[in-house]
Order: structure tokens, then sequence, then C-alpha cells
């Protein structure tokens, strides 16, 4: 399956549950792409002591999942972006929601 994920908040516990979704869509050979959008983008800069969110992204990361982010978010933030949050375009997040097999939000 392909699956698509859409993060546009920074709320520590949702955002460290979607990425053990992803990190667990990975483990049954599922192709994973996330794409952050909005607060989504400072993904980078939640810190929580009860949820590892740079962790579990880094998890996603390391088992083959994709991350996108919003450049226009990006730059919004006066951010290039990283690893984790790399620069892309709405034409990616176009992909994304057009070729995923299922699309969840968060």
């Amino acid at each position: 399956m392909k699956l698509g994920i859409v993060i546009t908040q920074t709320e520590p516990e949702t955002v460290f549950n979607a990425l053990r979704f992803a990190s667990y869509s990975l483990e049954q050979g599922d192709q994973v792409r996330i794409f952050l959008s909005g607060k989504g983008v400072e993904i980078d800069a939640i810190e929580d002591p009860k949820f590892d969110v740079k962790g579990q992204a880094r998890k996603v990361v390391d088992a083959g999942g994709e991350f996108l982010a919003c450049g226009t978010c990006l730059k919004l933030r006066n951010s290039v972006g990283s690893e984790i949050c790399p620069l892309s375009t709405l034409k990616d997040h176009y992909e994304i929601v057009r070729d995923s097999d299922r699309l969840v939000t968060v």
C-alpha cells in the first residue's frame, strides 16, 4: 500500500503517534510519504520529555519513509529545511495525495 501522511501541527503526542503509525506501516511493507505543511514544518523543534518526536522521525527515515516539507511554509519561518524537513513544493504535496492508496492527516 502507498500511504500518505500530512502533518500540519506540532502537538507532540499527535505528531509522535502519526510517526509511530508511519513506522508500523513501513514494517508491514508499505510505502510511506509524509508531507509537512503549516506548523508541521516545525517538526524539528518539537521537544517533549514524554514523546520523542525526533527519535521517531529518525526511525521513519531509517526504515525508508520519506519526508517532504512545504517550501512556502519553511520560507515564512525563515528556514531552509533539514533532513527530516526537506524543502519541497506544492507539486510534491499534490503527488502524495494523488498517488496514495490511503491518506491520513493530522
